[in-house]
């Protein structure tokens, strides 16, 4: 179900999407990870679709003062950013967390190492190969990329060798770090078996199916007309 920006709170969590994005991006806008999270929890929600316009609309901004997406509210909190989000999420269900405090941490600990010491690097290649390939400072630039990304990469599937998962099990953590890890050139993943194995056990869970469905459901009902 689809609901207007300016919604009022209701116990019912509502998250915020993109009515439609360009082909490259579907798949990959971040309210995946906030759908990945809900259907993992079993706790039913509602997208609240948006265009360019809303993302400039006062009434959006008081939700989301960036315009980007995604934003949440379930009656209780209203906020963003999505690991944010999951975290907040990851404190509601046993699914997402362990319940013991240090348990916990850890998961905060992987959300942010996901998000912090990895994350920015890959984002940094895809800008440089989707946007500015072929320009002459990305090919002077692109290896040291690589070599950082390479770097953070060998580090984390050090850690994951011998392991199902960052912790033991599946947390929000493997949640948030599976979906940093999609965004890597299939080439480079391919030097770490370990960290492909264990992107496909993140994203061979169910919930991730339901969640990618989820937002790529609209995309294909309002994608522009063709010429």
């Amino acid at each position: 179900m689809t609901t207007h920006v300016s919604t009022p709170q209701v116990s019912t969590p509502h998250v915020s999407a993109f009515r439609w994005v360009p082909p490259f991006a579907q798949g990959h806008v971040r309210d995946l990870r906030v759908r990945w999270a809900l259907e993992e929890a079993g706790i039913p929600y509602e997208a609240t679709l948006i265009g360019r316009d809303d993302q400039a609309s006062e009434d959006y901004r008081a939700w989301q003062p960036f315009g980007q997406v995604p934003a949440y509210r379930d009656g209780g909190v209203e906020m963003f950013e999505s690991g944010a989000i999951v975290l907040y999420l990851s404190r509601k269900s046993s699914a997402l967390a362990p319940e013991d405090e240090a348990g916990r941490a850890r998961v905060v600990t992987w959300v942010l190492a996901a998000l912090s010491s990895i994350e920015p690097h890959v984002s940094g290649l895809a800008s440089t190969d989707i946007f500015h390939k072929g320009e002459a400072w990305t090919i002077e630039r692109r290896p040291q990329i690589v070599e950082m990304v390479v770097m953070r990469l060998q580090a984390l599937s050090n850690w994951l060798a011998g392991k199902d998962y960052l912790d033991g099990r599946f947390t929000a953590g493997d949640l948030i770090m599976a979906t940093v890890l999609r965004d890597v050139p299939d080439d480079i993943l391919a030097r770490f078996p370990t960290l492909e194995a264990y992107r496909a056990r993140c994203l061979n869970r169910p919930a991730f199916a339901r969640a990618l469905e989820a937002q790529m459901a609209p995309f294909r009902q309002n994608a522009p007309a063709t010429a």
